[in-house]
């Protein structure tokens, strides 16, 4: 065990409060879209009260059933999900779901996902005028029906099209969930940050497939599926460093993180806030031990604030 990581240790005088493209919040731990559902799954483990930010899964314009089963399965240090975006639809998120999650002093961010450019802009707009939305979080890794498939995020103008219109219809604060399977992702960030994001999630999934040797066939039902935990978080990490050195705005970085160890590796990288994801589903408790261990590392390193730690890496000349 690392040092600082020693329990009981004062941190009442450290900062944890951040800005993430006009989100306050009062520390950087944030859950990420996709694992924590609608947060009322997760009430009996984590206090949401304390958590910087809620994520909630995708939501779109319609409600979708997902992909068949087989559509999720364990891989070595990680798993492989192809649940297809199951969800309620924006109007069932807006009268079912938002309700609970008014009961919390938490901001609630909405991952928004569509097939066309105007699935995108009908959720946004919706959730613009709902009651305890405090952004949206796209996720430009959606086939674009208008293209034949080809997934916004991979595209930069593509990226900057659907950002563009989405920030006309909506003013809450607009995230854009980054996708690693692309060739240069700084590109791609510059490119929505140019079309007005005011912050970035990095990373989203990599494109993996499992094989049943024994029958030949794909595990996943969807024969590829998006390959998560702590197998992606040395991409993650360098994915989020090559962003931060080249945009202005926020970033919120994911992918593998385990324990505040991690975390503090996704900060030094650049990332101004972190998110929580398949690690939730091995251990629900996870996002409050990072949240637990962060101010410990700060107190360690004598930092007064966690953003002494945003972008500190030391990389020699």
């Amino acid at each position: 065990m690392l040092s600082w990581l020693i329990p009981y240790m004062d941190t009442t005088d450290l900062s944890l409060n951040v800005n993430i493209g006009g989100i306050q919040m009062r520390n950087p731990v944030m859950t990420a879209s996709g694992t924590f559902g609608y947060g009322s799954e997760y009430v009996d483990f984590v206090d949401l009260n304390r958590l910087g930010a809620v994520v909630v899964k995708g939501v779109t314009s319609t409600p979708w059933p997902g992909n068949p089963m087989q559509r999720i399965m364990e891989t070595p240090s990680g798993m492989l999900n192809a649940i297809g975006l199951q969800n309620v639809g924006v109007d069932g998120f807006i009268t079912q779901k938002l309700p609970y999650l008014r009961d919390f002093d938490v901001p609630v961010i909405v991952n928004v996902c569509g097939k066309t450019v105007e699935e995108y802009v009908t959720v946004s707009e919706k959730l613009n005028g709902a009651d305890g939305v405090a952004g949206i979080e796209l996720n430009i890794s959606c086939p674009n029906l208008d293209c034949g498939g080809m997934s916004f995020g991979v595209d930069a103008e593509l990226a900057s099209h659907l950002v563009t219109a989405v920030r006309a219809k909506t003013h809450l604060p607009l995230l854009v969930k980054l996708s690693p399977n692309v060739t240069d992702i700084t590109v791609i960030a510059r490119a929505v940050e140019d079309a007005g994001a005011d912050a970035l999630s990095a990373i989203n999934t990599l494109i993996g497939m499992a094989i049943d040797a024994e029958t030949r066939t794909p595990e996943l039902a969807n024969v590829t599926g998006g390959l998560s935990g702590p197998a992606i978080k040395p991409v993650a990490l360098r994915l989020v460093w090559e962003v931060y050195k080249s945009v202005s705005i926020p970033i919120v970085g994911m992918g593998g993180i385990m324990n505040a160890t991690d975390a503090v590796e996704f900060f030094i990288a650049g990332a101004s806030a972190v998110a929580v994801g398949t690690a939730n589903f091995v251990n629900p408790q996870a996002s409050m031990e990072v949240l637990k261990g962060i101010p410990a590392y700060l107190k360690q390193a004598n930092m007064k604030s966690i953003k002494e730690l945003v972008g500190s890496l030391q990389v020699g000349s």
